[in-house]
């Protein structure tokens, strides 16, 4: 091997591995969709969150927005992944991409014309949550039959830092182009994005759920989707666990008050402690090359999740703001890890048919888990003390997981090359 190439095939071990987009341009494309679009949905959060403060003046009124978007969020993600399973994904994407891009329209029809009215932009946020439940099932189910297995968690890897480009820098950029020129242009940029995903869609092959002759007709049901994770532990301990993590050791509720508290912040301290998880999820996807040489990806999963657990802990014992800072990112990083094998197990050890509703159960969970983590430390700083629930949730969190590893020792077993669910 010459100096050059060694270099770069060490280069390679270390960074995100690239080869799914090089191989599959139906992958390519997916994906490139799917980050411009994160990028826009991320400038519409933040330009809806700042129009609903404007015309209410309520704090309150703003925070109605994550609750019209979990509902449907929660309702659709079941039924999305059973559609998804019974007709043809590419469709099913392809119009619910439509759909999005069409509300994204009409918000700005309504910002042109003046139209300044909260119960149209919690509707539009609602259908919005509704399209993304269809389309999400659908997207996430056609990546296994894109790429052979052994490129997955590199899909994956590749698909964490969409998400958290597009949380990192969506309403960074959305905040920037409403302060300068308004909501219409916001909207718009959003608009313009949403067509790479429709083209995305448009492009890819057709899709029917691999399904018996028997049932191919058959409406596929989502207690037939429940009863079947219902019966696989290692699939039923991806849920397990990312729920520890997420209920038990979530603290993003209380950035605002340890801000203030703890470092004497203000608004801009909470943003440094809001972005801080998102970095490290997007670092620890920018560094993921050597997740495709694991092959235990339950015991990788436990790590994982206990590493966040764990993290969380020694942020909630320390009052130095870059050292907490260090401590959040750490722990975003983990999660990566932990999304990029759980999504990796539901692609390989789930059979085809049944892949969209596992896709909806993962939505549903990913979707409530945080926002009852949110109660949960909210509500026990309330009790106790900020300090209690951050670090009490971190090591809650870990001895979860233990106690789950102990339970269920078959995950820590679980083998890429032979995937059981």
């Amino acid at each position: 091997m010459t100096e050059t190439a060694e270099p770069r095939a060490r280069r390679t071990h270390i960074l995100a591995d690239l080869t799914p987009l090089r191989t599959s341009p139906a992958y390519r494309r997916l994906w490139f969709g799917n980050t411009v679009s994160w990028i826009g949905q991320g400038m519409t959060a933040l330009a809806v969150s700042l129009q609903v403060y404007d015309i209410t003046g309520s704090a309150f009124s703003v925070g109605l927005i994550g609750f019209c978007s979990l509902v449907p969020l929660i309702v659709f993600g079941l039924y999305g992944g059973a559609v998804a399973d019974t007709v043809d994904r590419r469709k099913l994407g392809l119009f619910s991409a439509l759909g999005s891009f069409t509300l994204s329209v009409v918000l700005v029809a309504s910002a042109l014309v003046g139209v300044e009215h909260v119960g149209l932009l919690y509707a539009i946020v609602a259908l919005q949550a509704v399209c993304f439940a269809l389309n999400a099932p659908a997207r996430a189910s056609m990546i296994a039959r894109l790429l052979p297995a052994e490129q997955l968690p590199a899909a994956n890897a590749l698909t964490t830092m969409t998400s958290t480009t597009g949380t990192l820098v969506g309403p960074m950029l959305g905040g920037l182009i409403v302060g300068w020129w308004g909501y219409r242009a916001a909207y718009t940029v959003d608009a313009v994005c949403f067509t790479a995903s429709l083209y995305a869609m448009w492009r890819m092959p057709s899709m029917l759920p691999d399904r018996k002759d028997g049932e191919a007709r058959k409406r596929a049901s989502v207690l037939d989707g429940l009863r079947f994770l219902g019966t696989r532990p290692n699939l039923r301990m991806t849920f397990f666990t990312d729920l520890c993590a997420m209920v038990l050791a979530h603290p993003r509720a209380l950035f605002p008050v340890v801000a203030v508290l703890w470092y004497g912040g203000d608004a801009r301290t909470t943003g440094l402690l809001v972005a801080a998880p998102a970095l490290g999820a997007l670092l620890g996807g920018v560094f993921s090359g050597w997740l495709g040489r694991i092959r235990r990806h339950g015991l990788a999963i436990l790590l994982a999740v206990g590493s966040w657990g764990a993290a969380i802990a020694v942020f909630g014992l320390t009052r130095n703001l870059w050292l907490g800072l260090l401590f959040l990112a750490l722990a975003g990083c983990a999660d990566t890890v932990s999304m990029v094998f759980r999504n990796t197990m539901l692609q390989a050890a789930v059979p085809d048919e049944l892949r969209g509703r596992l896709q909806g159960v993962f939505i549903v969970v990913v979707a409530g888990g945080p926002r009852l983590g949110d109660f949960l430390a909210g509500s026990v700083a309330d009790l106790a003390s900020p300090a209690v629930a951050v670090t009490g949730g971190g090591v809650l969190c870990v001895t979860g997981v233990a106690l789950l590893a102990l339970k269920w020792r078959a995950f820590a077993r679980y083998d890429a090359r032979d995937p059981q669910p």
